[in-house]
């Protein structure tokens, strides 16, 4: 028994089939990489309306919301508040800091043609489709931009049922 168990041996044949297996899983990979071949391309819908952002920490917890081109405040975000806006910024601000990036450079935030809305860190080119966390949470960030309308939210502030 222990002279069968020393004397294991895989068939030729099985060893260079597993070889080229893998083989070809490298090339494959490899030919998808660096030639684009075979990869697939998503193209973004066209914008219809965005805006450059900046997201400032104050001392006391707020977080200030500023237009990127002249510095207007957007938005104070209180402590407690808007808890998406945080967590996301957080996340991005986090791969930011990987990165080695600072917090200058904007971040855009923009609503296409299709009703999708994407925040893109112009710094590392991370884009988060904001559709996909739900209404609520796309709702906090499409206040942002003047004139945003998320879907199902038409006009809530009136009240004489005129359209």
């Amino acid at each position: 028994m222990s002279e069968a168990a020393h004397n294991l041996s895989v068939p030729k044949g099985a060893l260079i089939g597993a070889a080229a297996i893998v083989l070809f899983a490298i090339g494959a990979g490899a030919t998808v990489r660096l030639t684009g071949f075979g990869h697939s391309h998503m193209t973004p819908p066209a914008t219809v309306e965005s805006i450059d952002l900046t997201f400032e920490d104050s001392p006391t917890g707020q977080v200030n919301i500023y237009r990127a081109g002249d510095h207007s405040l957007v938005r104070t975000i209180n402590p407690g508040e808007s808890g998406f806006i945080r967590v996301a910024m957080r996340g991005l601000a986090r791969e930011r800091l990987v990165a080695g990036v600072g917090s200058a450079p904007p971040f855009h935030l923009a609503r296409h043609v299709n009703g999708q809305y994407t925040l893109t860190d112009t710094a590392t080119k991370k884009v988060l489709d904001l559709n996909a966390f739900g209404a609520d949470n796309l709702r906090a960030f499409s206040q942002l931009m003047t004139g945003g309308n998320v879907a199902g939210k038409q006009d809530e502030n009136k009240t004489d049922g005129s359209k």
